[in-house]
């Protein structure tokens, strides 16, 4: 048998760009998450101001110190698909590699804080989680909002995801649908027999071309809303007429609308075609007229913008506690071969989540 591979160790009292490259050095990709939750779990358990608990591979640090306020800060612990990016390495001050910007620097900020702040001025909950990138069934932190919903109590939260170290307000909801086309299957060498399904979708794709995405201002921040194709199937074999073709159609929405809403939209466009909903996440408002969130903005300074993508804070608009994201790294980034942050997003965003949680 090969022998074990040792588990890696993590320094959290060290520099949060030393941290940010080890847990990006740690494959973690969707569904793969149990190396890098062990790591986490075995530092936080090093410090004795901090409750942990484990959960599947959700790793919870919470502080009892019984002051008047609870917060959370979360970070997801996957990534999308290594291309060739990893290990990381740092080259003028920037960290390149996969998952540096979405999210381990804003997981790093997140465990230097937990071991760097033994009695901050708000209880607080450090949430590291998995299965974030994948379909919303899956994700970690939805499953601890249905079976383990006292450990996510809070007055607010933040996420780490990217935002080149700025407020980022609310994010869009995101629906995936299904619009699949049916013909009739022949030979190739007689295609009048048949009827093609794969050319029968020019009229959906006609759709997607023409549309023209909104720009929605919500509660002061102004949304960019997109619909695209990401996926389109079908066909048999290289001499059959195919019969069926599907396409897969992506909507990210503004939060003016709810899902109901969004859903009733794609069906309106494509009205007359067979359309299924395989995916759907809600959207959230900014809601930064709420004092704690008013607080949170005015102790880490700068303007806030918009957050373009679908994260987390709508799961906890849902439970009712005000949510913002905060990270480092350009979200534009995210997801690419060539993604990296710069050291100095990851020292502004520990800097100012550090003021805030000792004010």
């Amino acid at each position: 048998m090969p022998a074990a591979t040792a588990p890696v160790q993590l320094d959290l009292t060290g520099s949060v760009a030393d941290l940010t490259r080890i847990l990006a050095d740690i494959p973690s990709v969707s569904g793969d998450e149990a190396a890098i939750a062990d790591a986490i779990e075995a530092a936080l358990r090093g410090f004795a101001h901090l409750e942990v608990i484990r959960d599947g591979h959700c790793v919870i640090a919470r502080t009892h110190l019984g002051r008047a306020e609870r917060v959370v800060v979360a970070g997801h612990i996957d990534t999308v698909p290594i291309a060739d990016n990893l290990p990381t390495r740092t080259v003028d001050g920037v960290i390149h590699g996969r998952g540096t910007v979405d999210m381990k620097g804003g997981v790093a900020v997140a465990l230097a804080l937990a071991a760097g702040i033994p009695e901050p001025t708000r209880d607080v909950t450090y949430v590291f989680y998995d299965c974030e990138e994948i379909e919303a069934t899956r994700n970690g932190l939805g499953r601890l909002s249905r079976t383990r919903p006292e450990l996510l109590q809070a007055d607010f939260a933040v996420l780490g995801e990217p935002t080149s170290a700025v407020v980022e307000g609310g994010c869009q909801g995101t629906m995936r649908i299904e619009v699949a086309l049916s013909g009739t299957a022949a030979h190739s060498a007689r295609s009048w027999m048949g009827s093609n399904a794969v050319h029968a979708a020019g009229p959906v794709l006609d759709v997607l071309n023409a549309y023209e995405p909104q720009q929605i201002e919500v509660d002061g921040l102004v949304y960019r809303e997109g619909l695209n194709a990401v996926g389109i199937s079908g066909g048999i074999a290289g001499n059959v007429i195919p019969d069926r073709c599907t396409v897969l159609i992506n909507y990210r929405f503004a939060p003016d609308k709810s899902l109901a809403e969004a859903e009733a939209h794609l069906r309106d466009l494509f009205a007359g075609y067979e359309v299924t909903v395989t995916d759907a996440s809600p959207a959230a408002r900014p809601g930064l007229n709420a004092p704690v969130a008013a607080n949170f903005v005015a102790a880490v300074g700068g303007t806030p913008g918009p957050k373009y993508g679908w994260t987390d804070v709508a799961l906890f608009s849902t439970l009712g506690i005000p949510a913002v994201n905060f990270g480092p790294g350009n979200p534009s980034l995210a997801h690419k071969d060539d993604e990296h942050c710069p050291i100095s997003d990851l020292v502004a965003c520990e800097d100012a989540m550090r003021r805030w949680l000792t004010s």
